[in-house]
């Protein structure tokens, strides 16, 4: 083959964004994400990787979340050496959460071993070391700008409005083809953030597909934050928000700002218990070049849109504990986003007893995380090898994600011109690929693909 694609992760399943393009006998890695959620996913991240790591020649990451960046550490500890190509802003982001998920790595690893782990010794997937060694390949590409690749290649980032530094990267090959890698499709008219760009044609086309099944619901989402805050006023409840420390945090300051500018919000404290989650808000402040029309205003107006007022940061693991010993009302904001690591699951251990705590889910939870396990009504779950009993009350926004449903991801594709040769559907679960096929299918008449975890395809 001159040119194919391999898809080695986000395959029917949401995590794990890793794609390999051959053009010409050189190899592009496109995205190296985490698996994340069940035990059976996780334990993919400690296989070999498919393509031995020396052998690549470029990697082209889209975007800063861990399912499409986590596993760059351990891929240059394997032995790749070559660039590493994103946005100035997701380098940026990069620099914060990369040495931040070694650091989790090496706790959880430490934890293990304290308790007695079935491994001997338990090791972290990759280090702080590892993470920070990764950083040093990093190469800055802006948006539009057409840059080289291996094997006669180019490519060239698109604003894909997912979170702050988010990209398509269109790649043209040496014959005139192209293939637009979707990354993560962002929402429209959402906070902050510009829309994603409009695509008109590509012979190839991978495109996400998380929430391919469902529509956003269209609540008033400072309506309903509102009506939180004040049953917390009221019945001195601590409301508990896993949230992502890109991209949701952020939109949630938003929201509470403006609560809090037209005066609807109660003076509850709040507090960002997550060092990542502040570091990456001062990006999302500083990074004007990729606001929307309505920031900017708010911005030159001398007000910040992003930060609520009095609200506390909590960077020290000492203060972290001492929020366990304060009673509410006041909101915890912090990672991670699925409760699936991270502080967020000290609080929910130390509170999901209480049925005065309020549990706000603001994101897709994976299939398998604690995050699920709580939407989904279980009575009991397990924390640290203990069984907690489930007696708060667990919510979710819909209207937060930063994933496009069916009817947006439908809206962006009715922009091409011409119909792409082949659409590869991929990072969704099976019931919403098929779902959104189907869709696809009756309204644009496009050929289809879901692609088989590992399966190569001719492009």
């Amino acid at each position: 083959m001159a040119q194919s694609i391999q898809f080695l992760g986000a395959a029917e399943t949401v995590t794990g964004s890793q794609h390999l393009i051959e053009a010409n006998g050189k190899k592009i890695l496109i995205d190296c994400g985490l698996f994340q959620g069940s035990r059976e996913l996780k334990a993919l991240n400690w296989l070999p990787f498919d393509s031995d790591p020396r052998d690549l020649d470029a990697v082209v990451v889209t975007h800063a979340h861990t399912d499409h960046i986590g596993l760059l550490p351990k891929l240059v500890r394997e032995g790749y050496s070559g660039p590493i190509y994103a946005t100035g802003t997701t380098i940026g982001l990069c620099r914060i959460s990369l040495p931040d998920g070694g650091r989790l790595q090496e706790e959880e690893a430490r934890h293990a071993n304290k308790i007695g782990s079935r491994h001997k010794p338990a090791l972290p997937l990759y280090t702080e070391a590892d993470a920070y060694a990764c950083l040093k390949q990093f190469e800055p590409v802006g948006y539009h700008t057409m840059s080289p690749l291996p094997g006669g290649v180019t490519f060239r980032y698109l604003q894909a409005g997912h979170i702050l530094g988010s990209t398509f990267a269109e790649i043209y090959f040496d014959n005139g083809e192209k293939l637009l890698m979707g990354g993560d499709l962002g929402r429209f008219n959402t906070p902050i953030l510009k829309d994603p760009e409009p695509v008109e044609y590509a012979e190839n086309l991978v495109i996400e597909s998380t929430y391919g099944n469902r529509f956003h619901a269209q609540e008033d989402t400072l309506a309903r934050i509102e009506e939180l805050l004040q049953t917390a006023w009221s019945e001195g409840s601590v409301i508990l928000i896993p949230s992502f420390a890109i991209g949701r945090t952020q939109e949630l300051f938003y929201f509470l700002s403006l609560l809090q500018q037209e005066g609807r919000m109660p003076r509850i404290p709040v507090f960002l218990d997550s060092p990542m989650a502040t570091s990456v808000t001062g990006i999302y402040r500083a990074a004007k070049d990729e606001h929307d029309e309505e920031t900017k205003l708010a911005f030159r107006e001398g007000y910040n849109p992003i930060e609520p007022h009095g609200v506390t940061y909590v960077r020290d693991s000492n203060q972290s504990k001492e929020l366990n010993d304060r009673k509410g009302p006041m909101i915890i904001i912090s990672g991670s986003g699925m409760a699936n690591g991270g502080r967020i699951v000290h609080h929910l251990k130390q509170r999901l007893g209480d049925s005065r705590t309020i549990v706000l889910f603001t994101g897709y939870q994976a299939s398998g995380t604690l995050g699920r396990q709580l939407l989904e009504g279980a009575p009991m779950v397990r924390i640290h090898h203990e069984e907690i009993h489930v007696r708060a009350r667990v919510e979710k926004l819909n209207s937060l994600s930063a994933h496009a449903d069916q009817g947006e991801i439908l809206t962006w594709l009715k922009e091409f011109k011409k119909p792409p040769r082949r659409t590869f559907i991929v990072h969704g679960e099976p019931p919403a690929q098929e779902a959104l096929a189907q869709k696809i299918r009756e309204e644009l008449g496009w050929e289809l693909t879901i692609p088989h975890f590992k399966e190569r395809f001719e492009i």
